[in-house]
C-alpha cells in the first residue's frame, strides 16, 4: 500500500478541524504544504541560536535567521527542516517530520545540533521555550479521543532540558475552575508560555465549548482558571502582560483579534490588527508583538503590530513564519 499524498492528508486534517470547531487551537493546515525549497548551501553553519539580534523564523519549512536591523533583507536558511520553531538563551525547539505521518519534538543547542528528541502524536501546532532555555513546551492535533465529537483534540507537553523530566500531556494536572475543583474527560490545552521561574505557566484549557486562561504549576501538577476567552498566551519580557488571540464574540467562527492582557487589572486591550490572528504572537521586545499571517494564496508573512493599541500593523518577514527573537 502507498503512503497517502501530502494532500490528501491536509484534507483530512481540514475536515477534522472542521468539526472541532469549538476547540480554536489554530492550527493553519497549509504550512504542511508549504513548499519545499532546497537552503543554500552552507547555511546550517551560518545559523545559530545563540543570543543576538537577529530574529528566528521558519522559510519554506526550515530554520532561517534575518537581521533584527533588516528582517525583510537577506536571511540564512539551514537544512533543518521544521513545521514549528522557538528559541530562547541558546536553546531551540523545533517540530519536525520524523516519517510521512509522526513528528518529533526535537531539543536544539545553539549549534542546531539535536541533544533530545520526543517522539510526539498528531500534527505540530505550538512551540515554545522558556527565556532562561530550560523548559521546552509544544502541542499537536491529535485523533482518537472518544470525548470529541469529531474525534479530534489537542495535546500538549513539557519537557525539563535540565533534569530531562518529561509531562506527556497536561491533561493529568488537577484543575481548578472558578475556584472550585473540576474534572471533564474533554479537557484540552495548548499555547503554553512560561514565567520567569520555569515553574509556572499559562496556558489555554477548553471545555463545554469555553476556552479559558489557565496558570499552572508545574511542580505541584495543578492549573487554575483566571480568565474566558484567552487563547495562546506569550508572556511579555517584563512578565506583566499577556498577548494573546481573543475569538470575536467568543465565537472562533468569527476570527481572532490579537489582544494584550494586563496581568495586574486583567483588563484587556485590542491591538492595531484588525485582521483575523491565528498565531501565538510573540513578543519581539517590551512593546512590540510578532505574529503569522497567511496570504490568500496559503504563503505566510511574519508582521509585527505595538502591543499598547497605538501604531499600525507592518510587515516584518516576508515568506515566513513562526517568528521569535533570539534573546
Amino acid at each position: 500500500m502507498t503512503a497517502m499524498s501530502t494532500r490528501a492528508k491536509l484534507g483530512v486534517v481540514v475536515a477534522s478541524a472542521v468539526l472541532l470547531g469549538a476547540v480554536a487551537a489554530g492550527y493553519t493546515a497549509t504550512a504542511a504544504e508549504a513548499p519545499r525549497t532546497p537552503p543554500p548551501a552552507g547555511g546550517e553553519q551560518a545559523v545559530t541560536l545563540a543570543p543576538g539580534p537577529r530574529l528566528l523564523a521558519i522559510t519554506d519549512r526550515h530554520v532561517s535567521t534575518v537581521a533584527a536591523t533588516d528582517p525583510a533583507g537577506p536571511r540564512t536558511v539551514a537544512g533543518l527542516e521544521c513545521l514549528r520553531v522557538y528559541a530562547a538563551a541558546g536553546t531551540g525547539v523545533c517540530l519536525k517530520p520524523e516519517t510521512a505521518w509522526s513528528y518529533q519534538v526535537v531539543v536544539l543547542d545553539a549549534t542546531l545540533r539535536e541533544t533530545r528528541a520526543v517522539s510526539v502524536p498528531g500534527l505540530p501546532n505550538r512551540a515554545r521555550v522558556s527565556a532562561s532555555g530550560r523548559m521546552v513546551s509544544w502541542t499537536t492535533f491529535v485523533g482518537g479521543d472518544s470525548y470529541t465529537s469529531g474525534g479530534f483534540s489537542t495535546r500538549t507537553g513539557i519537557l525539563d532540558t535540565r533534569t530531562g523530566a518529561t509531562v506527556a500531556s497536561l491533561e493529568g494536572f488537577a484543575i481548578t475552575r472558578d475556584g472550585r475543583g473540576y474534572r471533564n474527560p474533554d479537557v484540552n490545552y495548548w499555547g503554553v508560555t512560561f514565567t520567569a521561574d520555569d515553574n509556572r505557566f499559562y496556558a489555554t484549557m477548553s471545555t463545554r465549548g469555553k476556552r479559558y486562561l489557565v496558570r499552572g504549576d508545574l511542580a505541584a501538577r495543578t492549573v487554575e482558571t483566571l480568565k474566558e476567552n484567552v487563547e495562546c498566551p506569550s508572556l511579555s519580557p517584563d512578565g506583566a502582560r499577556l498577548a494573546f488571540k481573543e475569538a470575536v464574540d467568543a465565537d472562533p467562527a468569527k476570527g481572532w483579534r490579537l489582544s494584550v492582557l494586563d496581568l495586574s487589572s486583567m483588563r484587556v486591550s485590542a491591538t492595531a490588527e484588525v485582521r483575523s490572528v491565528d498565531d501565538q504572537a510573540a513578543w519581539l521586545d517590551g512593546g512590540k508583538l510578532a505574529y503569522t499571517l497567511r496570504r490568500d494564496d496559503g504563503q505566510p508573512d511574519v508582521w509585527s503590530v505595538p502591543a499598547d493599541g497605538s501604531g499600525t500593523p507592518a510587515l516584518v518577514i516576508p515568506g515566513a513564519e513562526s517568528p521569535s527573537p533570539l534573546t
